[in-house]
């Protein structure tokens, strides 16, 4: 299929989604003038979360980058993010209007696709991992049916630490993450008995395994310290959500559920940033841990815009920025889908 057909079919699947879609997310919209009811402190709270998550992935990326020149990794990453959430199956382009970006400030491209590759690798195994850890939690009630908010808070501290645990062994043990890939491949084998077996799981691993530490080296462990750290401040803008509306939750564990289901739903390339799919899911699970149902939206709209409607002028002039320092004719529109980054 030729770019423009591909093109004109990825519109078109967004338009259905967003109008099965758009119910949920008007009732999300309509409670705009609900937001001026939150209390203040704990709004800056939740935008400082979003901007620290900004930060530990920059750092990431220029552990990734093995470059000094935040300036360039800041606002290249957050014209990339911009553009990404505004156009359908946005994933790619927000990599490939990086890396040009990045070429752009003089880092090498080979130095500037391989460490965005690493760098995506990481964050997206942490993502995946997030609901082998979060659901235990939920389901065994680990966490304590306390009212109070600093149990969640405390409750993705430690989830973040066992994983970061979890993830420097596998990162470092060759025989744990073989394991785990066999593991998977006979469980995923299995259940999709019908299709053709699944053989090369582990290699795969084992491969991407060694891409990342080739790219960060010795310093893998802080780039893992930084990965963890994108996702744990965004939790804690959600927490700081639920604080600003001033709502007390029964099972705080939920939380944990309600954060997942909220980054596993915005990786759904048939609405830019998940547009939609997020609101309806996050609304759906917060209301599950007991969270009101008014409430739950306004919890909803405050956390998207501080995580997804905030980032979208930033990244606009970060982009403005960008070009004002290091110039170039990369217009977002224009950027090369190669390599995909996503």
């Amino acid at each position: 299929m030729g770019r423009v057909p591909r093109t004109v079919l990825l519109l078109l699947v967004t338009g259905i989604s967003l109008y099965l879609v758009f119910p949920s997310l008007l009732q999300v919209l309509s409670a705009w003038p609900q937001l001026k009811t939150l209390e203040p402190l704990w709004f800056i709270a939740m935008v400082v979360a979003e901007a620290l998550s900004f930060v530990a992935l920059w750092v990431l990326q220029r552990l990734a980058l093995r470059t000094d020149d935040t300036y360039a990794v800041a606002t290249s990453q957050l014209a990339g993010n911009a553009f990404g959430r505004i156009v359908p199956g946005g994933g790619a382009a927000a990599g490939a209007l990086q890396y040009k970006m990045l070429v752009q400030s003089g880092t090498p491209g080979g130095t500037a696709a391989s460490g965005l590759t690493a760098s995506s690798l990481l964050v997206f195994a942490v993502l995946l991992a997030l609901p082998v850890f979060a659901l235990p939690a939920v389901i065994r009630g680990v966490v304590s049916t306390s009212n109070h908010l600093v149990i969640a808070a405390l409750a993705g501290m430690v989830l973040f630490a066992a994983m970061f645990a979890v993830g420097a062994v596998l990162l470092s043990v060759d025989g744990t993450l073989a394991w785990v890939g066999r593991v998977v491949q006979r469980i995923r084998n299995r259940v999709w008995h019908r299709r053709e077996p699944m053989t090369n799981l582990p290699g795969r691993l084992l491969a991407e395994r060694d891409l990342i530490l080739g790219v960060l080296g010795a310093r893998w462990w802080e780039a893992l310290l930084a990965t963890m750290g994108r996702w744990f401040f965004d939790y804690l803008a959600l927490v700081a959500a639920l604080a600003a509306v001033g709502t007390t939750i029964p099972r705080p564990s939920l939380v944990l559920l309600a954060f997942v289901a909220a980054q596993l739903l915005s990786q759904i390339p048939l609405t830019p940033g998940g547009l939609g799919f997020v609101e309806a899911g996050l609304t759906g699970t917060l209301a599950l841990a007991g969270v009101p149902g008014g409430a739950a939206v306004v919890v909803s709209l405050a956390y998207r815009l501080a995580s997804y409607w905030l980032p979208l002028p930033a990244g606009l002039a970060a982009w403005i920025m960008h070009r004002r320092r290091y110039g170039g004719d990369t217009e977002p529109g224009d950027a090369d889908p190669q390599p995909d980054l996503a």
